[in-house]
């Protein structure tokens, strides 16, 4: 599942967004020392880091060290989230490698939305760089769209052209959920009519070819009422 990297949390903005997060599809993982900070970063699942420059009787000044530091180590999205309104602080942040300053009582559906905006964006580039030899990743299903080859932790797997094309449409696009229609159009260029049962058996056979128990997807899972997504 997707995370947010909660570091600092002296403005108790971590117990204010977890439900706003957790509607997103987000996780919230909290760092309770710089120890522990530097190990959750290893975790891929990490998306973002929400920091407070405040590092109690320390000041802001070596806060600003701690996300020169961060940035040096990760180039995952930094927002800091802090009490500090000076404008100083909110420059020296950025310049130290913070990609948003928020102040702390602003509202949490702002906060929310630019949180959603740089996961979006670092997701996009996470993608393009993957995407370069056109090699798609998504833990162990790997699609080599140069050979037209799918992995599955190592197994080849054999589709069928459409079969394929839906998996390649899915994978490039992690976590996006796709109607069926937006499959449909998406795949045969065409208006959908009736699309739901025709996508619905391709999807069922795609499951059986590359999940371990089809009835628990791990990759291509259902979103009831919306569609299917990958990852």
């Amino acid at each position: 599942m997707r995370k947010v990297l909660v570091y600092n949390n002296q403005t108790g903005i971590a117990e204010k967004m977890a439900p706003l997060f957790a509607g997103e599809g987000l996780q919230m993982a909290t760092a309770a020392d710089t120890e522990e900070l530097q190990m959750l970063l290893r975790d891929k699942e990490i998306l973002l880091m929400l920091v407070d420059v405040e590092l109690g009787c320390k000041g802001w000044d070596k806060g600003i060290e701690l996300i020169a530091g961060l940035r040096q180590a990760s180039s995952i999205p930094l927002i800091v989230v802090s009490r500090q309104s000076q404008e100083t602080a909110k420059i020296m942040a950025l310049e130290a490698g913070a990609d948003d300053y928020v102040v702390a009582d602003c509202n949490p559906l702002e906060l929310l939305a630019r949180v959603k905006s740089q996961i979006r964006r670092y997701v996009q580039l996470i993608n393009m760089c993957v995407n370069i030899d056109r090699i798609y990743k998504v833990d162990g299903l790997v699609i080599d769209d140069i050979q037209r080859k799918v992995t599955v932790e190592g197994r080849s797997v054999r589709l069928t052209p459409i079969e394929y094309k839906i998996l390649r449409l899915l994978v490039q696009q992690r976590g996006r959920v796709f109607s069926n229609s937006q499959i449909y159009e998406s795949i045969w260029n065409m208006q959908a009519i009736g699309a739901e049962n025709t996508i619905a058996v391709h999807i069922r056979h795609i499951r059986e070819k590359i999940e371990a128990n089809p009835r628990e997807p791990r990759y291509l899972k259902v979103v009831w009422g919306n569609g299917y997504k990958v990852g």
